[in-house]
């Protein structure tokens, strides 16, 4: 059987321009000999179209769309996933497949096991199959149709989720094949887990799997493609590129690849975000983009990723330096636009700053120069960055990481102002991984930047590690406290020095305030601050 993938980027919301994408995709693919033609997951809406199905107009013209496409399919079906009605009690729609085919009527399947965790939240609109699967016939083979969480098992989930096997009662229904249409967000390593996951679920049942994913950005969503298809015994019988549309015919005939080479996971973090930031951009209906260059490896990496994404004439830097502000910064600042051929402006904001010092001088007498004295900085640098945002129509970039946005190392309404944080769910140690990845080929980033101690020169001589623990470390306490959700006790328990896990858990804690503010981020984690973490900011949890 040759199976038609289309890897497809709907963006959520736009049904006609979705629809000619699909139509598009479904022509080409059976023009090169496919048998069936499969699009991810909800293809005609978007994923996740979150509350949108409840305007009034919404899945009305979803089913419009599906009807359309209804019409203009040939002899060989189309699978394509929708949003549809539920006419019985319980939430008020489905996760719908649909297999359409010339001269016959459209087959429904809804989605049985709906995710309700992390960032899923399609309990909220969404009512399961009522019944167990069954296998329907496409091209003389009993499929099983299942569409995305309804193949995930208990070792690769969170926890044991659900008591219905969707896969096991296709396969006692006596299906031969497993096609699975899907929206699988992407976070670091998830690929190899998938890959895992599909392969040990076909040699389980001795039957093949289909996986057709979505690719592109959804707000802070990213979804990486990658589909395949894996033949009985698990071996991989083709894999779709990660990260950019693609349309392959697949043979389930042919013969097993070679295991996949592991991959670079700097390489992996460069392809989501790059794709993460253009999609934001185009999808929100932005053309360029502007940035503060401060000379640190935060802003370089950002930049870089910007003119990966969108081309260096679309990216606009500003240095804005102070008294506080090395030659050197400077200098990196102009270099690293020189290296990307972007264009940088010079904006000293040292006059701005003091009058401002001057204007609350009698307000503030009396008490000595702080914290306070350093953030006006970082406010003075936003407000240069939203003018010329206002002013030319350019999205702002924020330049901070997670590991100083966990923290709260990092200025409300200062350097967190931006439309959108690309690095939000980066620790600092992986920005260095993605700056030498990068560097590659070239020097892209000054060899400085990378070199130098890291300093927000807010202050004189000031450097990160005056405040902070040493990145290696705090990399490190962060991740069992944030995507493992260790308690501090738990996290000393395993060797790490009380003083310094107790200080940090009780940092990430006062600063959900800020986070609750930050622009929003693109996730590549397991968990990330956003969608993918919610905490309340008045609480009194202490371990």
């Amino acid at each position: 059987m040759k199976i038609g993938f289309a890897q497809i980027n709907p963006t959520v919301g736009d049904l006609n321009g979705n629809f000619n994408r699909i139509l598009d995709a479904y022509r080409t693919l059976v023009d090169r000999g496919a048998e069936l033609v499969i699009t991810p997951e909800l293809a005609i809406t978007g994923y996740p179209p979150q509350d949108l199905v409840f305007k009034s107009r919404f899945v009305p013209m979803t089913l419009e769309v599906l009807e359309a496409l209804h019409r203009e399919v040939g002899e060989v079906p189309l699978l394509t996933g929708y949003v549809d009605f539920n006419e019985r009690t319980g939430r008020p729609f489905r996760n719908r497949a649909a297999l359409l085919a010339r001269g016959e009527p459209v087959r429904k399947f809804a989605k049985t096991l709906l995710p309700t965790y992390d960032v899923f939240a399609e309990d909220r609109y969404f009512q399961p199959a009522d019944e167990p699967p069954v296998p329907v016939e496409i091209a003389g083979r009993k499929v099983g149709i299942t569409i995305c969480e309804d193949i995930w098992r208990e070792k690769y989930l969170p926890r044991r989720l659900y008591e219905n096997d969707p896969v096991e009662a296709l396969v006692k229904g006596g299906a031969e094949l497993i096609i699975n249409i899907s929206a699988s967000p992407f976070c670091a390593g998830k690929g190899r887990r998938r890959l895992e996951m599909l392969s040990g679920l076909a040699r389980k049942h001795a039957t093949g799997i289909v996986y057709c994913n979505a690719v592109g950005g959804n707000d802070q969503l990213i979804f990486d493609g990658a589909s395949l298809a894996v033949g009985p015994g698990g071996g991989v019988l083709a894999q779709l590129p990660s990260f950019r549309e693609a349309l392959e015919v697949i043979d389930l005939a042919a013969p097993a690849l070679p295991a996949p080479p592991p991959v670079d996971p700097a390489a992996e973090l460069h392809g989501a975000l790059t794709l993460g930031l253009r999609d934001y951009m185009h999808k929100c209906g932005f053309k360029s983009v502007v940035l503060g260059l401060s000379g640190g490896i935060d802003s370089a990496v950002t930049a870089a990723l910007a003119v990966d994404a969108l081309g260096p004439e679309n990216v606009l830097g500003v240095a804005m330096p102070t008294e506080f502000s090395s030659q050197g910064s400077i200098d990196d600042s102009l270099a690293l636009a020189r290296n990307l051929g972007i264009r940088c402006h010079l904006v000293s904001i040292q006059k701005p700053f003091e009058c401002f010092r001057d204007l609350l001088g009698e307000e503030l007498i009396g008490r000595g120069e702080d914290t306070t004295e350093e953030n006006m900085q970082p406010r003075l640098r936003g407000m240069v960055l939203m003018a010329l945002s206002n002013k030319f129509g350019h999205l702002v970039l924020s330049t901070g990481n997670k590991s100083e946005l966990a923290v709260g190392y990092c200025t409300l309404y200062g350097d967190m102002a931006g439309g959108l944080a690309i690095l939000s769910d980066v620790l600092k140690t992986e920005v260095y991984a993605v700056a030498r990845y990068l560097n590659r080929y070239r020097e892209i980033i000054p060899l400085s930047t990378l070199e130098k101690a890291p300093s927000a020169e807010l202050r004189p001589n000031q450097k990160d590690q005056d405040t902070l623990p040493p990145y290696d470390l705090l990399d490190a306490v962060l991740r069992l406290y944030i995507e493992e959700n260790l308690t501090a006790r738990d996290i000393i328990a395993r060797g790490y020095d009380e003083k310094t896990v107790r200080w940090i858990a009780r940092r990430v804690d006062l600063n959900e305030y800020k986070r609750e503010q930050a622009a929003p981020g693109l996730k590549v984690t397991s968990v990330a601050f956003g969608m993918g973490r919610r905490m309340p900011i008045a609480q009194r949890f202490v371990d």
